[in-house]
């Protein structure tokens, strides 16, 4: 609070839960950074992806699940990210290893053409529940038509 009061023009605080607020953030922001430990599941990389907000999260459940890392750029055996690419992964969650996540990050957001089109991928992400009932439909195709021991 105190350094909200001495900068209000840069700096906000809002103590409390405002879901609508939360969603406009994240809307607004350039990427997300999401360093869960443990995270089931999780709703905010998905809304960020949804939203074109590139999200940063630690290679864990859902998050792992959800959000493909755009690579290194400074890495010149990949010239271009996965095609599927919406975000960045990190792994293992220490800090030295989200610095480094968030510097790739830093890396494409300085190449504009690149960064935009990671957005534009993280916006296409299917998030529903289509392609995981393909998924099992086939594991379950499968099953039937294979052999039984």
């Amino acid at each position: 609070g105190e350094l909200a009061a001495r900068y209000p023009e840069r700096l906000h605080v809002q103590i409390g839960y405002n879901e609508p607020l939360a969603h406009r953030i994240e809307a607004g922001s350039d990427m997300f950074l999401m360093p869960s430990r443990f995270e089931p599941c999780g709703l905010n990389q998905m809304y960020s992806l949804r939203y074109g907000t590139p999200p940063i999260v630690h290679r864990t459940g859902g998050l792992a699940d959800t959000v493909i890392d755009a690579g290194s750029p400074r890495d010149k055996s990949r010239n271009k990210a996965p095609k599927d690419s919406n975000g960045f992964v990190f792994a293992p969650g220490t800090e030295a290893a989200m610095r480094t996540a968030i510097g790739r990050a830093l890396d494409y957001y300085r190449d504009r053409r690149r960064w935009n089109a990671l957005c534009k991928r993280a916006m296409r992400a299917e998030l529903g529940w289509e392609r995981s009932a393909r998924q099992y439909l086939q594991l379950y195709q499968t099953c039937l038509t294979s052999p039984t021991r």
